[in-house]
This record gives structure tokens, C-alpha cells and sequence, in this order.
């Protein structure tokens, strides 16, 4: 039982899809598979539209064993495979490689050259070779937040959310929180000057799109659990250093994380980042972005819905 597609994201359209090839494979005593590609095509087809990531290959593989899913196939997507019709795509890969049996998809499917293979290709390729295509309608954007003019939930879409700040909007069509993970690195030791010392994302890969630059209240996951805290998402004007980072701040936390790797999910936007005259005044905006966070992390937590 297979699926094909980018699943950036792997948001509501996504788990539908592979909650269906689940769900038949079981039924059948098959396997479940999902083929997907890194890079993203655009990257090696257009690159000036190629578009930022929700979920960069680590991440997406992340999300991915959290469903039903029983095995994801990551194709190094190159120039030979740009050039593959869709014919050859189904030939020499989904029949030679992973004795495809049924092909379940989107219903805005395309791929092969061009994206040539859609739904009316595939179902006359299943015809002729022996695979059953099956589609699974889109998802409606949940409840309220269609705005009663419908629409479905896409991975443009949620990148217009999160790159507008509407984290909420995002996280509802994702399905879960908007989230990062990554290496803690090495700091510049500031925070620990002013009293908040922050564990610094390493290496943060510049395909992931992230929300517009600020002070957040978030969760972050680790080895110890999972804790609440603070963070500040882009440069540092007061100590006149303009590199955007990651950093947060862990409440009721103490050890050394350097070298672990870590999950950071967004909750709250507090503030945006601003210069401020002195250290001190920094220190004392802290204290209140402290009492914020907290606040922000005592709301009852959203239900997200699968």
C-alpha cells in the first residue's frame, strides 16, 4: 500500500491520506508505504520558487512516526528524477522497487515530469499494470477557521499562517503545535549574565520557515521531559549583533544540555525583539516576558484534531 508526495508538514490532508493506506494495509496484512523526497522538487526544478520548509527532512521523519505510517522512503530527488515521466516513476520505482499494490493519493496529485501524473494518468497506468489507485478527498480547513468560505487544508496554506504569525491558524491545520528541532549549541553566554540562561539552537537549517522574529512563551522536549520557558527568536540589538538565533530559556530547569537534541514547540507570542538602552533594562523586560510566558503556559492547552 503506497503514497507518494513532498508531505511537507504532515498536516491534517497528510494524516487522512496515511491514516487510509494504514488502515488498508492492515486489512490486507500488508505494509504501509510512504515515498517521499529531499530535497523538495522546486529546489532542483525551480528554485526561486522553491518555498521554505514546515517540516525539513528530520522533521518531517519526526512527524511521520507519530501516524500509523510502517515505512517512509526518502528519495534523493536530482535532475534524473526530475526527468522521469510518470510512467517510468511507476515502472522503475512504486513496481520494481516496492511491489506496489494499490496507490492511494491526495486528490491534487501530480507527479513524474511536469507533474504529469495525475489522478486520471495513474488509474489508466493501474489499469494496465495491475494496481488499484484509490483518492482521498482534501480536508476543509477545521471549523471556524475556514471563515465560512471553505477551503482546504494545504501546506501553502499553513505557511501563510505562520509566516504571518497566526501560529493558531497554523497549528489547527497542522494538527499539533508548529514546532523546531535541532542541536543545542554553544551560546555566547549572555543569558547566564543577565540570570536567564538559555539552551541555543545549532545549525538551524535556513529551508525551515519560521514565524515573524520575537520573544515567544514555548514547550521544549528534551532527554529530562518536557518544559515550559521562554524564548527569543532572531537578532540581538542591544549587544549589537545582528545573526538571528534560537535561544530559549528553560523555567524550573538546571543542567547541561550542550550537544542534545531538542524539540521547541511555539505557544505565545509576547513581544517583538527591540534594542534596549542598558542591560539592566533588558533584565527588567525579562522579569515581565518571564510572568508573560508563564501566563501563556497556563492556558488550558488546545485540542488539536487528527
Amino acid at each position: 500500500m503506497v503514497t507518494v508526495g513532498s508531505f511537507d508538514g504532515v498536516h491534517l490532508g497528510h494524516q487522512a491520506v496515511l491514516r487510509e493506506i494504514a488502515h488498508r494495509a492492515r486489512a490486507l496484512s500488508r505494509r504501509s508505504v510512504l515515498v517521499t523526497f529531499d530535497p523538495h522538487p522546486l529546489e532542483v526544478v525551480n528554485p526561486a520558487a522553491a518555498p521554505q520548509l514546515l517540516t525539513p527532512a528530520a522533521e518531517r521523519l519526526e512527524a511521520l512516526a507519530e501516524t500509523g505510517l510502517d515505512i517512509a522512503v526518502v528519495l534523493r530527488f536530482d535532475a534524473h528524477l526530475a526527468r522521469l515521466e510518470p510512467e517510468q516513476f511507476v515502472n522503475d520505482i512504486l513496481l520494481a522497487r516496492y511491489q506496489m499494490r494499490e496507490l492511494v493519493i491526495g486528490a491534487d496529485h501530480g507527479f513524474g515530469r511536469g507533474r504529469a501524473g495525475d489522478v486520471a494518468l495513474l488509474r489508466r497506468l493501474g489499469a494496465s499494470r495491475g494496481f488499484d489507485v484509490d483518492v482521498v478527498a482534501p480536508v476543509p480547513v477545521p471549523g471556524e477557521l475556514g471563515g465560512g468560505g471553505g477551503g482546504h487544508v494545504s501546506s501553502t496554506q499553513i505557511r501563510r499562517a505562520v509566516l504571518g504569525g497566526d501560529l493558531d491558524r497554523a497549528n489547527q491545520m497542522l494538527g499539533r503545535p508548529y514546532r523546531i528541532s535541532g542541536q543545542v549549541g554553544q551560546g555566547a553566554g549572555r543569558g547566564r549574565a543577565l540570570g536567564v540562561p538559555t539552551l541555543n539552537l545549532a545549525d538551524v537549517s535556513p529551508r525551515k520557515l519560521l514565524p515573524p522574529d520575537g520573544v515567544y512563551a514555548v514547550r521544549v522536549e528534551g532527554r529530562w521531559g518536557r518544559s515550559g520557558g521562554m524564548m527569543n527568536q532572531g537578532s540581538r540589538p542591544t549587544f549589537g549583533e545582528t545573526k538571528r538565533t534560537i535561544e530559549a530559556h528553560l523555567f524550573d530547569f538546571e543542567g547541561n544540555v550542550y550537544g542534545e537534541w531538542v524539540r521547541i514547540e511555539w505557544v505565545r507570542a509576547l513581544r517583538p525583539t527591540r534594542q534596549f538602552a542598558s542591560t539592566e533594562e533588558l533584565r527588567r523586560q525579562l522579569t515581565d516576558d518571564r510572568e508573560q510566558a508563564i501566563a501563556a503556559l497556563a492556558m488550558p492547552t488546545p485540542v488539536f484534531h487528527a
